[in-house]
């Protein structure tokens, strides 16, 4: 193992929830509700089509100011985004990914000027050597691009790399890529079945990354049958 690729949106922030919290909001307000079976499919993957507006018109039955409702949920979701501090673990895995001199990736569906906001913010832009985002590859997870291209500007084979990730499209993108994949799922997530993931953990601290990679280099060695 010689590099580690993280998502950003539910693995490194919970921005996930705060979406979903923010549309969920909105619903509520107009007597209707979102549920998680209409939201989950939408989780990591960018290419299907996402219209809760559309969708909460059907509930009613109506037409909506789309313009309105779309400003309010941004307004809504960039405040509690704000409020967010690293998932548990994830700014240990950094510091001993540093230390233990494996490169360090990080791979998102959303656009680039939504991961360096981000970064910036948390003091964590500079600790990644590659930042893969939308505008990069010409297909977002579930395919594999971006951690391919992760890879490749690392320097490393995808096989040599540890993925962390929180959805499925995420999970099914890292494992098409070829990296040992770890589901570590959020308070959204944690509503799919993530098991097509090399390995699950509720908590990325649940594991310490030296230990990742004892287990991770095992697997490689002697498979899984």
């Amino acid at each position: 193992m010689q590099a580690l690729i993280f998502d950003l949106d539910g693995t490194i922030l919970d921005t996930e929830s705060s979406e979903f919290r923010s549309w969920q909001e909105v619903y509520r307000d107009y007597g209707a509700e979102l549920s998680l079976d209409y939201w989950l499919p939408f989780v990591g993957n960018n290419s299907l089509p996402f219209d809760p507006v559309g969708h909460l018109e059907t509930l009613l039955g109506t037409s909506l100011d789309r313009e309105e409702i779309e400003a309010r949920v941004e307004r809504r979701r960039d405040e509690l985004n704000r409020e967010l501090k690293p998932l548990p673990g994830v700014l240990e895995y950094i510091e001993a990914a540093r230390a233990m001199g494996l490169g360090l990736a990080l791979a998102s569906s959303s656009s680039r000027a939504w991961v360096e906001e981000h970064l910036r913010r948390l003091g964590l832009l500079s600790a990644f050597q590659v930042i893969c985002t939308k505008e990069d590859v010409p297909l977002t997870k579930p395919d594999p691009a971006l951690f391919l291209r992760a890879a490749e500007a690392l320097g490393v084979q995808p096989r040599q790399a540890l993925a962390i990730e929180d959805s499925l499209n995420g999970v099914r993108a890292a494992r098409a890529a070829g990296a040992f994949t770890v589901a570590v799922p959020n308070a959204i997530t944690r509503h799919l079945d993530l098991s097509e993931a090399d390995l699950v953990l509720s908590r990325l601290d649940d594991l310490p990354l030296w230990e990742l990679v004892r287990i991770a280099r095992g697997r490689r060695l002697f498979p899984v049958v």
